[in-house]
């Protein structure tokens, strides 16, 4: 009888194929955001160990910007209350991967004085640029959530930290509907003129189209905003997330948010569906010449792994193209 071998799989051959666009970015940064903006979201508590083991696996595939946690208070995101004893089981990934950045989410000053305890050298605060959505999400009004990351924005600058500002909704808004762009650029300038070193644009229900992405590119270009300091974070709502990178792309943006396996969504907002998985990113940037830095082959070993301990199947389309069955 004769043997057939097993087929090999994509990466196996060399897919994807390469072909360079001279119109896009040589090289992009993917912010990885799913051990805190996924895992916030699991209905169950997932044990610190296997949260910290994500991170290391994450950082071994080649990923040098992992969102880690938020110093969020456990009443409001039960799935973070770990915060302080997942940070010191990082200590060592630094050290290992050379360049590692390892971002904390601090909601208020409280949440920096936590942070700063720990010695983290990176956090992010999470604006909105809807009203309805910051009071629903920060039990305040757009104006006074602005107040309050003033000071922890001015203090983490003081201390050295790097700081990035989240905007949410910025392109659609579940009970306000579509959101000015020129509210948005209201919002974001705000972020950045207080010390915000990069501002992430949130399609934080997935409703935005490649127009619309490239519109509000355009209107922070007309604020003297460079694309330089702008990131975009798309969800998979409409299944738009892989066409709106592309177009902010396109628009000079550097920086990615994703999130390995496609975990999350937002506990505030249940029509917030899974964040652009890091897999079905890092296909298409590679598939364009464009450098990330990544193993995509142990990305998908790491997202496969955590499904397992989720006890779920990825819902990323290249994790279960590469793994079939196993993912």
């Amino acid at each position: 009888m004769t043997t057939v071998p097993n087929e090999p799989d994509a990466l196996d051959l060399g897919l994807p194929s390469p072909v360079a666009d001279p119109a896009l970015p040589a090289e992009v940064r993917i912010h990885e955001v799913g051990p805190r903006d996924g895992l916030q979201n699991e209905g169950a508590l997932v044990p610190v160990e296997v949260k910290a083991e994500f991170i290391a696996r994450l950082a071994a595939a080649g990923l040098r910007t992992v969102e880690a946690t938020s110093f969020v208070h456990p009443k409001w995101v039960p799935q973070l209350a770990d915060a302080e004893d997942l940070v010191p089981r990082l200590a060592d990934l630094p050290g290992r991967y050379p360049g590692l950045r390892l971002p904390v989410l601090v909601p208020n000053e409280r949440g920096l004085d936590r942070a700063l305890v720990h010695g983290v050298g990176d956090i992010a605060v999470f604006a909105s640029a809807t009203e309805t959505f910051a009071r629903r999400n920060l039990n305040r009004s757009a104006d006074e959530a602005m107040a309050m990351f003033e000071p922890v924005v001015r203090r983490a600058t003081e201390a050295g930290l790097r700081v990035r500002g989240y905007l949410s909704m910025c392109f659609g808004d579940p009970w306000e509907g579509p959101v000015p762009p020129e509210q948005v650029v209201a919002f974001g300038t705000r972020l950045l003129e207080m010390g915000c070193d990069e501002l992430s644009l949130g399609d934080t229900i997935g409703v935005a189209t490649p127009g619309q992405v490239g519109g509000l590119l355009d209107g922070f270009a007309r604020a003297g905003v460079p694309t330089g300091r702008l990131a975009v974070h798309f969800h998979d709502t409409y299944g738009q997330a892989l066409s709106n990178t592309l177009a902010a792309l396109r628009g000079g943006v550097t920086t990615v948010d994703a999130s390995a396996g496609g975990l999350g969504g937002c506990p505030y907002a249940k029509s917030a569906t899974g964040n652009l998985a890091t897999e079905d990113l890092v296909w298409m940037l590679h598939g364009l010449g464009i450098r990330t830095g990544v193993d995509l082959r142990a990305l998908v070993a790491a997202s496969g792994w955590m499904a397992e301990r989720l006890g779920r199947p990825s819902p990323s389309r290249t994790v279960q193209a590469l793994l079939g069955g196993r993912a």
